[in-house]
């Protein structure tokens, strides 16, 4: 596929599911602008194709002048990649007004941000995707994640709405909803579940393993890979739907 004369732009681009889906749409000749709050974490990935940015979705008028220079920079914005997101669970007794905003200040408001902030570029073109990366919780709930669910239903909520506003126009709203990817976030939860139930490390993982269908972790490519489906020119019937990749039926 080539992607020469886009102009790509990933949330959370520095490490895991962002940054495999930056490196693919770089290889595929993309201009990336990759966004996340810390600037050495950016830079230390950044490379042919890759341009960071530091932004912290949860600020409005931050994305709003991230985006806007990134635009000036290399282009409208193409390809937006809403990844940026918090995965952190607490049962509902325990989830304070402050936790919850938390969670829906990174996942919905700042995926709303980053979408609207995008689609005013790349509405001057005759071509686009919007990516929004949910999760499979965002389908069928988590138990003990409920303000983490939530905030990925809505996210999945926004983007049948907005395909629903701009049918029969060349730009598409899709998301990507995965199980558990071996990822940081993964890493930082195995310690977690470790830390509060008094299981091994090894046992933590294991619970989140077998949440996924095919009793594995997903690969961060595996995710990258549909993006670029996704981003194919042939993928634009493909309009307001969710890509499910957890392995198995959920």
């Amino acid at each position: 596929m080539d992607l020469q004369g886009k102009h790509a732009l990933v949330t959370g681009g520095g490490t895991g599911i962002g940054l495999a889906i930056a490196t693919a749409l770089a290889g595929c000749g993309a201009q990336v602008t990759i966004t996340g709050r810390r600037l050495e974490v950016l830079q230390a990935v950044a490379g042919p194709g890759l341009h960071p940015a530091v932004m912290d979705v949860t600020e409005e008028s931050q994305v709003r002048d991230v985006i806007g220079a990134a635009v000036a920079a290399r282009g409208p914005v193409q390809i937006c990649v809403a990844n940026a997101g918090i995965a952190e669970g607490r049962k509902l007794h325990k989830t304070s007004s402050e936790f919850w905003r938390r969670i829906m200040a990174t996942n919905l408001d700042g995926c709303f941000y980053t979408v609207r902030e995008s689609l005013t570029s790349m509405l001057q073109t005759d071509w686009g995707r919007v990516i929004a990366v949910s999760s499979i919780a965002g389908l069928r709930g988590a138990a003990g994640a409920g303000a983490y669910a939530a905030s990925k239903h809505g996210v999945i909520g926004m983007m049948r709405s907005f395909a629903e506003d701009f049918l029969g126009q060349p730009y598409t709203f899709n998301s990507i909803c995965p199980g558990y990817v071996d990822t940081p976030i993964v890493s930082r939860n195995t310690e977690a579940i470790r830390d509060r139930t008094g299981v091994s490390a090894e046992e933590a993982q294991a619970m989140m393993v077998g949440l996924n269908r095919h009793k594995r972790l997903i690969t961060p490519e595996e995710v990258a890979a549909a993006a670029l489906w996704l981003c194919d020119p042939l993928s634009g019937s493909t309009n307001g739907t969710e890509v499910r990749i957890a392995g198995g039926q959920v």
